[in-house]
């Protein structure tokens, strides 16, 4: 799972920082994608929870948490990716402004064309290190995961051979399922919202 939409940014009011990376709490929206993502999942088999060093993604789960008496784990490799020097909240603004860079990096699809930014294979080695290890540990379980789009994209990149970006742009709060049997991935479910259908977006 995406977690949900988080505050914005407003320019000069950079967000805090969790090991370097923007740390903005969900939005009041965001807060209500939570509550039905999390209403939806309850009816799951879901043996474990797991969420990331970034807050949002641990408001996001909480209610799942809650109702199902599971206290989600925290694995620091599920965070999204690096932004390097346009962390906090910068990155925003510039996808905003259409900033060159951003669209050398859609064009490119490569994340370390921001400076500092994380290249792919350090972002698909961790998140298929991360995946691996939660696999080995929840064998023939259900396992729920909240996280960022851009570790969604990867995971879906490595699980269908695709582009890295082929999968980048996972709604806020939506469900994206992958099993895993032995070595393979199967892309089972992308970005799937129906529990969200009915909530207006801000404006």
């Amino acid at each position: 799972m995406r977690h949900g939409e988080s505050e914005a940014y407003v320019d000069g009011q950079p967000f805090a920082l969790v090991a370097g990376q923007g740390d903005p709490p969900l939005s009041a929206n965001g807060v209500e994608q939570a509550r039905r993502v999390c209403a939806r999942l309850a009816a799951e088999p879901i043996k474990a929870i797991y969420v990331t060093t970034l807050h949002r993604t641990g408001q996001t789960a909480a209610a799942l948490g809650e109702r199902l008496g599971i206290e989600p784990q925290t694995d620091a490799d599920l965070r999204e990716v690096h932004l390097g020097d346009w962390e906090g909240g910068l990155y925003r603004k510039m996808v905003a402004e259409n900033h060159p860079v951003i669209q050398q990096v859609a064009a490119e699809e490569r994340w370390d064309l921001l400076p500092g930014g994380e290249t792919n294979a350090a972002l698909a080695a961790r998140v298929r290190g991360s995946i691996e290890r939660i696999a080995a540990s929840h064998p023939d379980e259900c396992v729920a995961a909240f996280t960022h789009g851009g570790v969604i994209g990867m995971t879906m990149a490595l699980a269908s051979g695709s582009r890295p970006f082929a999968f980048l742009g996972a709604a806020n709060a939506s469900i994206s399922r992958i099993v895993i049997t032995g070595d393979r991935w199967i892309v089972r479910t992308y970005n799937d919202t129906a529990h969200l259908d009915d909530l207006a977006l801000p404006a």
